[in-house]
C-alpha cells in the first residue's frame, strides 16, 4: 500500500472551525441572501440552455438550502474528496463553497471527472473584491492600534485567475463572469453579525485564537463610516460582495470547436469591404 504524501504547505482554512460556523449559522437563523442570488442566477442560466439535465449533482457547504432549490439533485458536502461517482452526472454545480477550498483546482478536477461527456459544470464563489472595504478598514485599524496585522478575511481569487482554473481542470469552452453586488449595513457590528449568520466568519487557520481588542473594532467602525458610506444613506456603511460564476463543459466530440488559426476562407478586410458595399 502506498503511503499518502503529506503536504508541507500551511493550511489556509481551519476546516473544523468552518464547519462549526456553518452549523451555528443554520441553527441560529441562516442568512441565505447570496445563496438565493446565486441559485436564481443559475436557474436563469440553465433555462437559456436548450437541454434537460437529468442527473444533476451539487457540491455545497449548505446542503439543506440547495436541496430545496434542486430537489432532484444529489447534494454532497465540499469535503476534500467529493462523494461523486466518475461519469455519473450530466450537471455538476459547485455552490458558494469553492472559496474555502484548500485545493480549488482539485475540487474542479473532481467535478469534471464526475461529468458525463458534454456534461455541464457551473461554479459560483465569492471573488476578489468581496469585503474589500472591511478588509481595508480592519487592516488600517489594527495597524494603528497594535502596530501589526493578523489574518481576518479570506483571500479570494480574481475572476480572470479563477477562469484559468477551468482549463487546468480539463473543462472545455470555459467562461468566467462576475456579478457585482453592493450591500448596505447600519454599522460594522451589523455587518459582522450578518457574516456570522451567513457562515462566512473568520475560519482562517492562521487567525488569532483570542478575542480581538474592542478598540480595534471601534477604530475600524470609524474608518468604515468615514471612507465607505452608503451613497444613498451616508449614515450607513457599504461593502462589496462579488459572485464569480465559472462555466465549463466536459469534452465531447459533438461540441463546437474553435477554428484552427489561418483556416478562415475570407479575410477580415474582405468582410468589412462587403459590409461597406451593401450600405
Amino acid at each position: 500500500m502506498r503511503t499518502p504524501v503529506q503536504s508541507t504547505r500551511p493550511l489556509l482554512t481551519d476546516r473544523p472551525a468552518l464547519l462549526r460556523q456553518r452549523d451555528r449559522a443554520m441553527r441560529a437563523g441562516f442568512i441565505d441572501l447570496f445563496h438565493r442570488i446565486a441559485a436564481d442566477e443559475i436557474h436563469d442560466r440553465l433555462a437559456e440552455i436548450n437541454r434537460t439535465f437529468t442527473k444533476p449533482a451539487i457540491v455545497t457547504g449548505f446542503p439543506l438550502f440547495w436541496q430545496a432549490e434542486f430537489p432532484d439533485a444529489l447534494v454532497v458536502t465540499d469535503e476534500d474528496e467529493l462523494a461523486l461517482s466518475p461519469g455519473g452526472h450530466d450537471l455538476v454545480i459547485h455552490a458558494l463553497a469553492l472559496h474555502w477550498a484548500e485545493d480549488p483546482v482539485g475540487q474542479l478536477v473532481q467535478c469534471a471527472r464526475a461529468l458525463q461527456p458534454d456534461g455541464l459544470f457551473i461554479g459560483v464563489m465569492f471573488g476578489a473584491q468581496t469585503l474589500t472595504e472591511l478588509r481595508a478598514a480592519l487592516a488600517q485599524a489594527e495597524s494603528e492600534v497594535t502596530g501589526g496585522l493578523s489574518p481576518r478575511i479570506l483571500p479570494m481569487g480574481d475572476v480572470r485567475d479563477l477562469g484559468g482554473l477551468l482549463g487546468r481542470a480539463g473543462l472545455a469552452l470555459p467562461v468566467a463572469d462576475l456579478l457585482h453586488q453592493q450591500a448596505s449595513y447600519r454599522n460594522l457590528a451589523h455587518l459582522s453579525r450578518d457574516l456570522r449568520a451567513m457562515g462566512e466568519g473568520n475560519a482562517l487557520a492562521g487567525r488569532l485564537r483570542h478575542s480581538t481588542r474592542r478598540d480595534i473594532f471601534t477604530a475600524a467602525s470609524a474608518i468604515m463610516s468615514a471612507h465607505y458610506p452608503d451613497r444613498d444613506d451616508p449614515s450607513r456603511i457599504a461593502t462589496t460582495f462579488d459572485l464569480v460564476f465559472l462555466t465549463g463543459w466536459s469534452p465531447s466530440e459533438t461540441q463546437q470547436k474553435p477554428l484552427r488559426p489561418g483556416s478562415a476562407k475570407h479575410s477580415l478586410a474582405e468582410a468589412l469591404n462587403d459590409i461597406r458595399n451593401k450600405t
